[in-house]
């Protein structure tokens, strides 16, 4: 089987199934990635290479940039990236960039399944056509369907194998092919009734998490004009063991799904002019929040009569979320860009990631230790880390903006500390 796109989602995907026994043939266009996966290691902090060298010893697994071992597949998944444009409108490009080669290799028996998050209409309106153009039906001589990821990095607790995998189909028989194809890796199938259920499903999932997000995110901007300890009102609320749900106020929405998934919806609503209000604003609230956060420094700075320009300042963690080394996305990055643009001198520590472009500088993390701490004038923590010490950095920094992410924890008790 195949596996396009060795990425966050396609990479796990391809080790579940060659550790199942498959032998799994992973196709990129980074010859980088590639390389690391043929020698047994793994560019993916999910994936041990301890999981990954005995796979290439086996001839389970093998990596390639040459899309014509699609031939020999009996599967195949896509999931390659779908990013927004700079209008904020889906750019598939990758999806059919994939789709395009399949075909160039379609033969029949072979089933094809989408992972990239997309619009519903997606797999029936662009991929579908695109292959029939070879003379092959879909259910008839190949076997079609959307299978929405749902990798979550840096997740202990929730893997491939114990995650539900919805699945829809063109055709039953497309459906059915599909539902054994994951019976293989993951413990329960759900199934929906069409690949446009299916895609909906995805969107779903991150728009329910955006939304909430930023309502608990205007709950902290309310909190604070009203003079209210968002902290307390939020640990209050989720005392309520029914019609409640935890969420936590942060620098923003980061990670390729969150922060990008919902324009999907919104853009594929537009075309059937339907206005998706609540996903529009609640991108609005949660986009604005970095620079909440750097209002947040700005007053933090000038209580010690200290002007952001010229003044040192770390930022810990840059990273979306908590001992991962994915950055797509970070709200992290903004509140760097707008502190420089403010004439700030900001550098940052992170333990998962090595260097940082920014400006037009290639900036490398920074060994946090108390020496360092103390040389800033402000410390803002983003991201969670586990590696981190935080007494150290309580004891050390002389002013710290505690802005940590939805997806840490609620921070440090200090009178230094500007809480978000």
């Amino acid at each position: 089987m195949g596996i396009i796109g060795l990425g966050y989602v396609g990479f796990p995907l391809a080790v579940e199934f060659a550790g199942a026994g498959f032998r799994v043939v992973g196709i990129d266009v980074n010859p980088t990635k590639v390389k690391v996966v043929n020698h047994g290691g793994s560019h993916i902090p999910d994936v041990s290479p301890d999981q990954v060298s005995p796979l290439v010893k086996s001839g389970n697994l093998e990596a390639t940039t040459d899309f014509a071992v699609l031939a020999g597949c009996d599967a195949v998944s896509i999931c390659v990236p779908t990013p927004l444009n700079k209008t904020k409108n889906p750019d598939v490009s990758f999806i059919l960039s994939a789709s395009e080669q399949i075909k160039q290799y379609l033969h029949p028996g072979q089933l094809i399944v989408l992972e990239s998050t997309t619009y519903p209409g997606t797999t029936e309106e662009l991929i579908r056509p695109m292959l029939e153009e070879t003379g092959l039906k879909a259910g008839r001589d190949f076997f079609l369907a959307f299978s929405p990821e749902r990798v979550d990095p840096g997740n202990k607790v929730y893997t491939i194998r114990n995650t539900p995998k919805v699945i829809g189909a063109s055709t039953p028989a497309c459906l059915e092919r599909a539902a054994a194809y994951y019976e293989q890796i993951v413990d329960k199938v759900v199934a929906v009734s069409s690949t446009d259920a299916a895609e909906m499903v995805k969107l779903l999932e991150n728009t329910f998490r955006s939304v909430n997000i930023a309502l608990v995110n205007e709950v902290a901007l309310m909190c604070d004009v009203l003079g209210i300890d968002v902290w307390e009102v939020i640990d209050a609320a989720a005392s309520k063991p029914f019609g409640y749900m935890r969420f936590m106020p942060g620098p923003g929405l980061g990670g390729h799904c969150i922060p990008i998934d919902p324009h999907y919806l919104s853009w594929k609503l537009k075309s059937l002019n339907y206005y998706a209000r609540f996903i529009e604003l609640a991108g609005e609230i949660n986009s604005r929040m970095p620079d909440y956060v750097v209002l947040k420094v700005i007053g933090a700075l000038n209580g010690i009569e200290q002007s952001v320009k010229g003044s040192r300042i770390l930022v810990l963690g840059v990273a979306y979320k908590k001992d991962i080394d994915d950055v797509r996305e970070s709200p992290a990055l903004d509140v760097i860009r707008l502190l420089q643009d403010r004439g700030g001198e900001v550098s940052f520590s992170d333990p998962f990631v090595n260097e940082l472009a920014m400006k037009d500088k290639v900036h490398v993390s920074r060994q946090l230790t108390p020496e360092l701490l103390k040389n800033m004038h402000c410390v803002v923590l983003t991201t969670d880390h586990s590696a981190y010490d935080y007494e150290m950095i309580r004891k050390n920094a002389r002013l710290i903006v505690d802005t940590r992410n939805a997806f840490g924890s609620r921070g440090m008790v200090s009178d230094s500390i500007i809480k978000l």
